[in-house]
């Protein structure tokens, strides 16, 4: 008898040059996934996916602003034509851009919103429609413990929170399609981002980093392999009865 192979699913996994989109794509790959390494430039990728390849995995990078639907359109082209059809998606890209409400720009408002929300959406719209032809979909978005309110991120807040009801919506309309959706909303995890907001507090990162280590069940700051660890199984054929969740991962319960 001739054994049958299956193709791999492909996933493009937003934001992956760096930090927890970076460390998705490589656990992601590990399990056997193809995935497409998308963030704002393409070159920005190509540390990720030479790291994927290296590991046997397949991968490519591709550049797109996710807030831009023209660039995502063309992007989910790409990845289909080059890896396949993808069925899953992780949504992670983001920017900072804090600051007190007072002293909020409206830029800063529609940066973070449009990169967080609309690509979010954009990049959701343009996938499902691979997903519900294959009767399989995977859709998991990166809220973050800010969608409960922090000082100076009104708009990061907000935007975080949206991706929770965003995400429930999801998993309303595309269930009957064999397509799942859940947030995956981190605490604090030792990124680029939280470094930025270390320097802006005027705190060394080592220091920023005890100091809310102390105020962790845990007794230390997430990495972002934690959440590619928690993302890897809400993509996974396991977790198909599983949707519609905000999943925190922050090293115990919230305040």
């Amino acid at each position: 008898m001739t054994e049958q192979t299956t193709a791999p699913r492909v996933a493009i996994v937003t934001g992956a040059a760096r930090g927890i989109g970076a460390a998705t794509a490589i656990r992601l790959a590990a399990d056997g996934l193809a995935v497409a390494v998308l963030d704002l430039e393409e070159s920005a990728g190509k540390e990720t996916v030479e790291r994927i390849t290296a590991a046997g995995g397949r991968a490519v990078a591709i550049g797109a602003d996710v807030s831009d639907a023209e660039q995502v359109q063309r992007a989910v082209e790409r990845v289909a034509t080059e890896l396949g059809a993808p069925t899953v998606l992780v949504n992670n890209a983001g920017v900072l851009r804090d600051n007190l409400l007072f002293k909020m720009s409206e830029s800063d408002w529609d940066t973070v919103m449009n990169v967080h929300l609309k690509g979010a959406f954009l990049m959701t719209r343009a996938v499902q429609k691979h997903m519900v032809d294959a009767g399989f979909g995977r859709v998991v978005n990166l809220s973050s413990s800010s969608a409960q309110g922090n000082r100076g991120q009104a708009n990061y807040s907000a935007a975080k929170a949206g991706l929770q009801g965003f995400t429930k919506t999801l998993a309303i309309e595309l269930g009957k399609f064999g397509v799942t959706a859940n947030a995956v909303a981190p605490g604090f995890i030792a990124t680029d981002m939280t470094a930025a907001t270390a320097a802006r507090v005027g705190m060394d990162f080592e220091d920023f980093k005890n100091a809310a280590a102390g105020h962790i069940p845990v007794a230390r700051v997430g990495t972002p392999e934690d959440i590619a660890h928690t993302i890897s199984f809400l993509v996974s054929e396991g977790a198909g009865f599983v949707s519609g969740q905000v999943v925190y991962v922050a090293g115990g319960p919230l305040d």
